[in-house]
């Protein structure tokens, strides 16, 4: 059997994927959490075959935050990382930090449980749609820089967090909340494959994007 965990701050996302899970026989959905701090609290007191990780959070640490420390925590865990976002480069990203699935959240049930499956058994899973995106992105890598590839908004939050602007401040001149600005804070790091502001400035400096 297949012992399994979600991490998801939506009740509704982590009763879904219950729902899906017991409608197999060899996996069972043992417990979840709806936040980081919650997940690696209960990871701590007992191991999983699978965790299953959502990858944006509207408060705390973001996925990738929480995964570098599930493998800190937990080296040999298989993570399968869930996203709504079919964005190439956090596929490219959360795979490169230790994740061995991911798994756009409007995959079919079947998917979702071929992915548990693939992960538990050691393998890495992506879907057909993330494949795809990966193979562009190796293409577009080779002609644009990975800024190119931000939107408007998400061009606007790396300029001002590269000046120096904390989260609270560029989402006020944004006219959006923290929360908000921390999810493309995530998305910009994950597109650009950056972990930490450091490298975002250092990026942006390089890229002549600030003086």
């Amino acid at each position: 059997m297949i012992r399994a965990i979600i991490c998801d701050d939506h009740p509704i996302v982590r009763e879904g994927v219950r729902i899906v899970v017991n409608d197999s026989k060899d996996i069972v959905l043992e417990d979840e959490a709806s936040n980081g701090h919650e997940l690696l609290e209960k990871i701590r007191k007992r191991s999983f075959d699978v965790i299953i990780l959502d990858i944006t959070f509207s408060e705390g640490p973001d996925g990738l935050e929480i995964l570098r420390a599930i493998k800190a925590e937990r080296p040999g865990s298989a993570v399968l990382v869930l996203s709504m976002h079919p964005e190439e480069l956090s596929a490219v990203r959360v795979l490169r930090d230790g994740a061995a699935g991911y798994l756009m959240k409007g995959s079919q049930p079947a998917e979702l449980l071929a992915a548990i499956r693939k992960v538990a058994a050691g393998g890495k899973y992506v879907s057909p749609a993330v494949a795809e995106l990966l193979a562009t992105a190796v293409e577009n890598a080779r002609v644009k820089p990975a800024h190119e590839r931000l939107s408007d908004q998400e061009y606007k939050v790396l300029c001002l967090l590269a000046v120096g602007k904390s989260l609270s401040v560029a989402a006020r001149e944004l006219g959006l909340s923290p929360s908000t600005v921390g999810t493309y804070r995530s998305r910009i790091m994950g597109k650009l494959g950056l972990k930490n502001n450091a490298e975002l400035v250092r990026y942006a400096l390089k890229n002549g994007l600030i003086d």
